[in-house]
């Protein structure tokens, strides 16, 4: 509100304090941007009918499908997906469904993959049919329900309702809910649908004959137990008092020490990696060739500008949607100005580095001009500071003659409502001492008085000549026929304003809009360099090699392999080789002490063949822990078993054990495709010392004793549980030690059952409660 006022001399006053502004009305929500041009399917004619279900929440997939020439339906665990759905079109394009059925309860996304996808005339052989179910039938009780519920042909009809349970359990990923709800929804469309008994009677049912986990040919399978023991995740709770309710942080992980990404997409597309991890050569050497290139010392320099440079790229997306709901904030265009020319800095600079490498190559191609058109527009269109200082999108001088007259007289308002304010008063009643003219944007213009002390009922507010408006502060408010012809000569000029300025901003939106898709490529090729920096940085700091992969080598070879988060926490820390290949030692059995290095080695080792190939990996370790030694023993012997009578075919497979029968039982066949290692240790008097190296043999003791007393335990524990040992190997009975014994704990004991049997537990008096507290607790310092 801008006013004017005359002091108690009945002078006219300048412009007060009281300004205040209201707001204006959205123009409508910006039309999507034009999609980009479908990719190219390849013509491929598919015999048999696949009917695929999806569902898409929260940044997961769930997917299943239904294949009519096995009668199997395949499923993929929950997959993380980019909003963009690329590992669904993967998905799509490996497996060219018949039909797709998901939920007709949506977001925006899957809506506008599926309309693109259902617009593809070219695809071959045809374009798949799109179902929307109701969400009802994709409920996850429901969908358990249907599953365990369902005719299996694979299942025995001996089998009891709870074995039907176990036994399904074993297959599919209850714990995986995307999936879960999305195979409940595929058995429903093949119930509807009746895919394959179309002309049966109606109580035949779709035949399946199996479940089957799906995963793309180019990933790594590698589930969350994996994730989880190997510590390439570890979360843990935020220490801030303020962020407990916010979520966890990374904990000591290999993700954690190899973050180093300086932009959020950058980090979202590491944990991308991370979670589906490639075997695909071709796009690891590509990765490994950035990282190489800038772990060159001349290259040093380089890394840290565009590190500098990566640390501008923001969220762009929720720009882009902001800008479709016209909901854009000031900030989000000083974000996205930042982001483009940031983007331009990384386009400059990477065309002055060797083409030859693929990501430098893209980004000096896909970084088009028209990042340059954008922030051109934005830096002479958005006035950042005027926008700052009143909170809503102003634009700078000389961008609409129209908008920069209506300024200039808005400027000069104070001025003019002086004078105009000074003739009002002179018309005015000579009680009245003062006066000002007011602004108030979707008001008008009004004159104000002071409230005279005569001036108590409504009525009272009646001046001849003026319309009353509204009494605010003590002030009086009224419509003069100055101010009347005022709103009718001037108008609502700071309303016009806005509202041209908002126009403007619609035009600036749609120019944005327009050229989104090089937007989104910036971010796409923009994270996938801030992973590769933040994985050179790290290969620099911790002294990494760059792996050399070959079609050719079935297995691995790793020199002096090093546990990435041991090294970092042990004072010394020894590094061991390890050798898989070929047909034999693919089952490698080590032995050796507790604490040394058993577990340490198998994690290094995973990490190693998990990233280098396709080649199924089987670590072991801690097996049998927490059962009957001879159960544990023979349910280790008869898997390790199963999986040599493969022969060649055998995975790759270490095994971590202090079950020394295993060997001296000779539980497992002779052969080459068994190796025994064990850690390297030496008796120095009574002690162990653990050289944490791995060598060809056998160990021959467990010495527990010895790893009990590195872990501080008393030395009278050790001595007696080596004796109980040695009873136990020996068959000799085992004797309480008379020490440890009190000398009226049995006569505490037999007091105590005694009163026990005394109570009348019919006896609707009886408390229990206080037994405990008075008879039990008491004697228990006793007893035990």
């Amino acid at each position: 509100m801008a006013s004017l006022g005359a002091n108690p001399r009945r002078t006219p006053q300048g412009p007060g304090p009281e300004a205040a502004s209201s707001g204006f009305p959205s123009p409508a929500p910006v039309p999507s941007p034009r999609e980009a041009e479908e990719e190219e399917v390849e013509e491929e004619e598919e015999l048999a009918e696949i009917h695929l279900c999806v569902l898409w929440n929260s940044g997961y997939l769930g997917i299943a499908y239904y294949d009519t020439s096995d009668s199997t339906i395949h499923f993929m665990p929950d997959a993380p997906d980019h909003e963009s759905l690329k590992l669904l079109q993967r998905v799509l394009d490996e497996i060219n469904p018949q039909s797709v059925v998901t939920s007709a309860k949506q977001d925006e996304n899957m809506t506008r993959f599926l309309g693109k996808l259902a617009s593809q005339e070219h695809r071959e052989p045809k374009r798949p049919e799109i179902i929307f179910l109701p969400s009802v039938d994709f409920g996850l009780e429901i969908s358990k329900q249907r599953l365990l519920s369902g005719n299996y042909s694979f299942i025995p009809d001996s089998m009891t309702a709870t074995e039907k349970i176990l036994f399904l359990s074993s297959i599919i990923p209850f714990d995986c809910l995307l999936t879960v709800r999305a195979l409940g929804g595929l058995l429903k469309f093949l119930g509807r649908r009746r895919i394959g008994v179309e002309l049966e009677d109606y109580n035949v049912s779709v035949p399946i004959l199996g479940f089957k986990k799906f995963m793309l040919t180019h990933l790594v399978n590698i589930d969350q137990d994996t994730y989880s023991v190997l510590q390439i995740f570890k979360s843990e709770s935020h220490p801030s008092v303020y962020k407990v309710a916010s979520g966890l942080k990374e904990g000591l992980s290999l993700f954690g020490i190899l973050n180093r990404c300086r932009c959020k997409w950058g980090e979202k597309l590491l944990r991308l990696w991370f979670t589906r991890p490639t075997h695909d050569l071709g796009e690891l050497n590509s990765r490994l060739d950035v990282i190489q290139f800038f772990l060159l010392p001349q290259n040093l320099d380089m890394a840290q500008m565009l590190h500098r440079l990566l640390g501008h790229i923001k969220n762009v997306p929720l720009i882009l949607k902001r800008m479709k709901l016209s909901h854009t904030k000031v900030s989000d265009w000083q974000v996205l100005y930042k982001t483009v020319y940031s983007a331009l800095g990384l386009r400059d600079a990477c065309r002055s580095l060797p083409q030859s490498i693929q990501l430098f190559r893209d980004i000096a191609q896909e970084f088009s001009d028209d990042l340059h058109h954008i922030a051109s527009l934005i830096g002479k269109v958005v006035d950042f500071e005027g926008s700052l200082a009143e909170n809503r999108f102003t634009v700078l001088p000389n961008i609409d003659p129209e908008i920069d007259e209506k300024k200039r007289r808005l400027m000069g308002l104070p001025n003019f409502l002086t004078e105009v304010a000074r003739k009002e008063l002179e018309n005015l009643d000579s009680r009245i001492p003062s006066c000002s003219v007011i602004y108030i944007p979707l008001i008008g213009f009004l004159l104000s008085i002071p409230r005279l002390p005569s001036m108590v009922e409504a009525s009272d507010f009646e001046i001849n000549g003026l319309d009353f408006m509204f009494l605010s502060e003590e002030k009086l408010h009224y419509r003069s026929a100055r101010t009347k012809e005022l709103d009718a000569l001037l108008g609502d000029l700071h309303c016009e304003i806005r509202d041209q300025e908002t126009l403007l901003m619609y035009q600036l939106q749609c120019q944005v809009l327009a050229r989104a898709a090089v937007l989104t490529r910036v971010l796409d090729l923009a994270s996938r360099l801030d992973v590769l920096l933040a994985l050179a940085s790290a290969a620099r700091d911790y002294g990494y090699s760059r792996p050399r992969y070959s079609p050719q080598v079935l297995g691995v070879r790793i020199q002096n392999g090093r546990h990435p988060l041991m090294e970092l926490c042990a004072r010394t820390f020894v590094p061991n080789s390890t050798e898989c290949g070929g047909d034999k030692g693919r089952v490698k059995v080590i032995t050796g002490p507790n604490s040394s290095g058993k577990s340490i080695y198998l994690k290094q080792v995973a990490k190693a063949v998990n990233n280098a190939t396709a080649q199924s990996l089987v670590l072991i370790d801690e097996f049998g822990k927490g059962t009957n030694t001879v159960d544990g023993l023979a349910l280790l012997a008869a898997v390790l078993r199963h999986w040599l009578a493969r022969g060649p075919t055998c995975p790759h497979i270490f095994v971590a054990t202090n079950f020394l029968s295993l060997v001296q039982l000779q539980l497992l066949p002779r052969g080459p495709l068994v190796q025994y290692l064990t850690m390297e240790t030496c008796e120095d008097g009574n002690d162990l010392v653990f050289f944490y190296q791995v060598c060809e043999g056998v160990a021959k003791a467990s010495h527990a004793s010895h790893t009990a007393a590195q872990a501080g335990l008393p030395d009278k524990l050790v001595a007696r549980g080596k004796e109980v040992s040695d009873l136990i190997r020996s068959g000799k009975p085992i004797k309480p030690v008379k020490d440890l014994l009190k000398k009226n704990q049995m006569e505490n004991c037999q007091t105590l059952v005694d009163k026990f049997m005394k109570l009348d537990l019919e006896d609707p008096n009886l408390d229990l409660n206080v037994f405990m507290s008075q008879e039990v607790l008491p004697a228990a310092t006793s007893i035990l």
